[in-house]
């Protein structure tokens, strides 16, 4: 059966995933009305609602559980990375479900479960908020131990905006009236919006200058080979279980080093260097050897 190119399907995921906030707010959104006197408790965004707060004490639970495992299992995110991946990921999971939840207005919910639900937005917020720096320092441990890469360098920032969010609304939930702690709760979510699209803007357009990355080089070479170049700072050496070369990636090319003792001269180490399959060393067009005069490079 034929599949799609991985390009397309990408677009497809990406596409499709941000074509869903916008047609959702196209179906409750009136033009014709001012944003304050918009309906957005009504229909689908009423159901949405209702299963976040649904969903509410279940993520309680879920933080409990995890915050009663840390003791047993500290130092899982801090020595594995994909640890530390699916923390972050739940904590934003529970960042989106925390502004569900939030109602827009509170005409309609009685007292009882205004109490109630303001409880368990707090205590989610404060939950989140202990596993969010128990991650960011699990990253900035990495970090000191390694290098500063793009993908850490962007998971700090993200971390450091979740938790400002969630400092945020815990402060101002502190200081409300009875009655006001709605207001207070949209008073963190709009700065932490703002917080967000600064840094997503960072990322996009600062990132690649500060670590020398050429977008138009990196997209011509293979997926694992990306991956790599956003995980880890120069240099860059690539070598395939199949071939004894070593090569360094330079400016989208692979330089052939030619021995050992070029290696080591250069100052390189062998914790730096990347295993990928060898028909992907192949693809990335040959460069100048080091030193340039160690003849033809050979093919991996």
């Amino acid at each position: 059966m034929p599949c799609l190119p991985d390009v397309v399907q990408r677009l497809f995921i990406a596409g499709g995933g941000g074509l869903i906030p916008v047609v959702a707010t196209a179906v409750i959104y009136n033009p014709t009305l001012l944003p304050a006197e918009q309906a957005f408790d009504e229909g689908l965004s009423k159901l949405v609602a209702l299963l976040m707060r649904i969903l509410l004490p279940l993520t309680l639970l879920v933080l409990l559980v995890y915050l009663a495992f840390i003791p047993f299992n500290f130092r899982a995110p801090f020595d594995n990375r994909d640890v530390l991946i699916i923390y972050n990921g739940m904590l934003f999971a529970v960042v989106a479900l925390l502004v569900g939840a939030t109602p827009v207005s509170l005409a309609d919910i009685s007292p009882g479960l205004r109490r109630w639900l303001r409880l368990g937005i707090v205590a989610v917020a404060a939950l989140a908020l202990i596993v969010s720096l128990y991650a960011l320092a699990a990253i900035l441990y990495r970090t000191a131990l390694d290098r500063l890469t793009p993908n850490r360098l962007t998971f700090i920032g993200w971390n450091v905006v979740n938790i400002g969010l969630l400092c945020l609304a815990l402060l101002f939930q502190a200081r409300a009236r009875e009655g006001q702690w709605l207001k207070g709760l949209y008073r963190a979510y709009s700065a932490g919006t703002v917080a967000y699209a600064v840094w997503t803007l960072f990322v996009i357009l600062a990132i690649p200058w500060v670590f020398g990355i050429d977008q138009g080089e990196v997209q011509a070479l293979p997926e694992k080979v990306q991956q790599i170049i956003y995980e880890k700072p120069p240099p860059i050496l690539l070598k395939c279980s199949g071939s004894p070369h070593i090569y360094l990636l330079d400016r989208g090319k692979k330089r052939w080093i030619e021995n050992i003792e070029t290696f080591e001269d250069r100052g390189y180490v062998w914790r730096d260097v990347e295993r990928i399959p060898c028909a992907d060393l192949r693809s990335i067009p040959d460069g100048v050897p080091i030193p340039a005069d160690a003849g033809p490079p050979p093919q991996p």
